[in-house]
Order: C-alpha cells, then structure tokens, then sequence
C-alpha cells in the first residue's frame, strides 16, 4: 500500500510522529437532520480511532450556527475514551465541537554528571548544572464539525487564542477529487513553515494507516488535494514559551481536526 496517497501543493518536510497518544475527537456523523443528537468519542490514542486514555470532563464545548458556545448535554467518561452527546436543536447548520483545551502531563529529563533522570513531579527541581534534556508540558486541543443541512460558516470564526486550524474550505464540504484549503494559527497569528500531518482513521491497529505531512508557506497556509474518501485527522504541533511561573520552560500545543472526505 502507498503510504503517501494524497498530493500536495506545497512540499513535505521531515515527517514527526504521531506514535505518541494524541487527542481526537470523533463524531458518530458528520451529517445529520435539525435536531437530532449526535454521539461523539474523545480519546488520546496511538492509533486512530483506537482509544487509550480517556478525557475529563470539565472543557467540553459546543459552538452553534449562531456562534454561541454552550457546554454538550452529555458527557461521560469511561475507561479508554469519553462519550458526548449532544442534540442539535438550533436547527440548521454547522456546529463547531471541541476538547477545550487540555493541560498534560509535564515532561522534565535532565542529566548530572553523566547520569540521566526525569520526574513529572513539578515539586521536583531541576539541579543547577544540570543539562536539560527536555522541560516542557502539553497541551492538546482536539475538535470536529458537524452540519444540520447545509454547511454554515459561523461555527467556522477563528477563536484567535492557542494553536488552531482555521479552515478556508469548509470542512463538511469536502469531496474526492477536490481540495481542502487551510490556515494554521498561534494567538491568531499565522505560522509559516508549520508542519501538518494528515492521517488516515482505520479503527484498528491491525493496519498501518495512509499519512502525508504538508507544510504551511509564508501565509501559514496549506492545501490537501483529495484523492481519496474516508475519515481523516490532522495534527499540528508547535513550541512556545511557556507563562512566567509556570513549572516547565515550555508549552508543547498539539491541535488535532477529525474531518471526512466523501466521494463525488
């Protein structure tokens, strides 16, 4: 099978990985009548849509055609994934599903005098002389769009905070042989040369799925031209420096968007 099945407009740089746990956010549907309830799973995983390790739930968010943001009616958290449901009953339109953001787990490793050490506990201090490995805590963010009858562009409106993935095509009107157009922002800003890998969801980690990394250019934009339907995930990380007082050097941002590709 061909690893790299979709063309893109703009080169692909060093691939990262996405073998590390990974947020998403996946809906039963991503088209549905005015009014139904839509079920949606949110795990960080390995292996798309293979859940692992389920999310709280405190940041759960639903923004609705109008553009207003309210909390989803159910959210339950079982072992390896959490559960949200939701009924769209502002009718018709494009809702804008999300995480929230999430802090992780804080990733300290330093070596003295030759030995290596690490602790998660931010109590725990780095000795001075130390050489500093990695001192940095994540932070994930995972989100899906779901239309009631015809697209809407309202739910769409860049939240200008955090890493995001403004998109230009709209992501429940994408079909085979067409393109998908998007922006990759921090705090509202574009990132050039941002990397961003698409991967292909198969529910099981009994097959190695279809990847290809874009970058964004100057404008931090991207395009995927769509040779294949399914169901998709894309994830952007970037570094930044993180908040004076905060118990680690840096923030690691992970932004994932689950989206779905339907034939013509």
């Amino acid at each position: 099978m061909k690893s790299c099945w979709w063309s893109a407009a703009l080169a692909a740089a060093m691939s990262f990985s996405v073998s590390a746990h990974t947020p998403y956010l996946a809906p039963s549907a991503f088209a549905v009548r005015a009014g139904d309830a839509i079920a949606l799973d949110a795990s960080f995983a390995e292996t798309f849509f293979v859940p692992e390790v389920a999310f709280d739930a405190e940041a759960f968010a639903v923004r609705a055609p109008d553009g207003g943001s309210v909390k989803p009616d159910v959210v339950e958290i079982l072992k390896a994934r959490t559960v949200v449901e939701h009924a769209l009953a502002q009718g018709e339109g494009t809702y804008r599903f999300s995480t929230g953001p999430r802090h992780g787990a804080l990733f300290r490793t330093w070596e003295v005098d030759g030995e290596r050490e690490s602790s998660r506990d931010p109590d725990v201090r780095i000795p001075d002389g130390a050489k500093v490995l990695a001192n940095f805590q994540s932070l994930t963010l995972a989100e899906t769009y779901v239309t009631a009858g015809a697209p809407t562009r309202t739910a769409l409106a860049p939240r200008g905070s955090g890493l995001e993935l403004v998109a230009l095509t709209h992501p429940n009107d994408l079909y085979v042989g067409e393109s998908f157009e998007f922006e990759i922002r921090y705090d509202g800003a574009p990132l050039a040369g941002q990397q961003v890998e698409v991967t292909e969801a198969v529910w099981t980690s009994d097959r190695e799925p279809a990847t290809t990394t874009l970058v964004t250019d100057a404008q931090g934009r991207a395009r995927l031209d769509l040779d294949r339907a399914g169901t998709w995930i894309a994830l952007t990380r970037h570094r930044t420096k993180a908040p004076d007082g905060a118990p680690v050097d840096e923030i690691s941002n992970s932004y994932t968007l689950t989206f779905q590709v339907l034939q013509q």
